[in-house]
């Protein structure tokens, strides 16, 4: 049960199972609840949302309403703790608070999309260039800098954190998305319940998995995988900073998805070896 501050990742469902976009609910109140959904998918989310809604509950847009900025990284708490009415070290990861940013009412969450110890805030729009700036000027004697999309996709990926269009999408299940930690079948009916239930009676013929290109090359999205059990497919892939390895995620063939499985790539077309590995390829030590 999310409990009142708590934030859980989840997803909304088609009747197949399938994903229409993955969300972060955060617990405002028993009777209110924010979600935050991935920007591009937003008027497709609230559609299938207020679809959904049971039990007299309402929908509504909030979006025009919130942005968000997120400070990511080992000093994040030292860089946000001084602007904040909030003491920071006690919120617990996938937790959040109320509280004042530079004297701005805002929600200060302890989540984000790199799998690094931070925050994001999210405030009012108009306050957002306030609020950057001054996050920016704390943390300059840090060393913080802004760290745009393809940054992110990169720390994201060694976290292996799905991305909507990449990894899942409406083609793929909570079950070989390597996601079913999220679906909890005890806890009565959902949307795609059945059909999740009969693919997981059956069992799965594909699954997402982490590689290391072991050849010469950076895997990217779309290439095709050969393996011994038949074909797969790229969904992400790249150089990463950290693990300092070209990595990726992709779909293969169950009989082909045991870790140590070597598998070929066509990268340009040529075929590459890599290998299966376990992940996620990179964890932050422990805070």
């Amino acid at each position: 049960t999310l409990l009142e501050g708590g934030v859980q990742y989840s997803a909304f469902l088609t009747e197949n199972g399938t994903f229409v976009d993955d969300l972060l609910t955060y617990k405002i109140a028993d009777d209110d609840y924010l979600l935050v959904v991935n920007a591009a998918n937003t008027p497709k989310d609230v559609a299938w949302a207020k679809r959904a809604a049971v039990d007299g509950g309402s929908v509504e847009n909030e979006s025009g309403k919130w942005a968000q900025i997120a400070l990511q990284g080992p000093r994040s708490a030292e860089i946000l703790q001084p602007l904040v009415d909030v003491e920071l070290a006690p919120i617990g990861y996938y937790h959040f608070r109320h509280g004042k940013v530079v004297g701005v009412p805002s929600i200060v969450s302890r989540t984000g999309y790199t799998g690094e110890y931070g925050f994001e805030v999210y405030c009012p729009p108009e306050a957002a260039v306030e609020i950057w700036d001054a996050i920016l000027a704390s943390g300059k004697p840090h060393g913080l800098i802004p760290a745009g999309l393809g940054a992110r996709d990169t720390l994201r990926l060694e976290a292996k954190m799905a991305l909507y269009g990449n990894d899942i999408d409406d083609t793929t299940t909570p079950w070989e998305a390597d996601l079913g930690w999220i679906v909890k079948m005890k806890k009565g009916d959902f949307i795609g319940r059945a059909v999740l239930e009969r693919q997981k009676a059956a069992g799965i013929s594909k699954k997402l998995v982490g590689f290391q290109v072991t050849g010469r090359g950076i895997a990217r999205h779309g290439h095709s995988v050969k393996t011994k059990a038949g074909p797969g497919i790229v969904t992400s892939g790249t150089q990463t900073p950290t693990v300092g390895k070209p990595i990726g995620l992709a779909y293969v063939p169950v009989a082909a998805s045991a870790i140590g499985t070597e598998i070929e790539i066509d990268i340009r077309g040529r075929g590459v070896s890599a290998v299966v590995v376990s992940t996620p390829f990179y964890k932050r030590p422990a805070a």
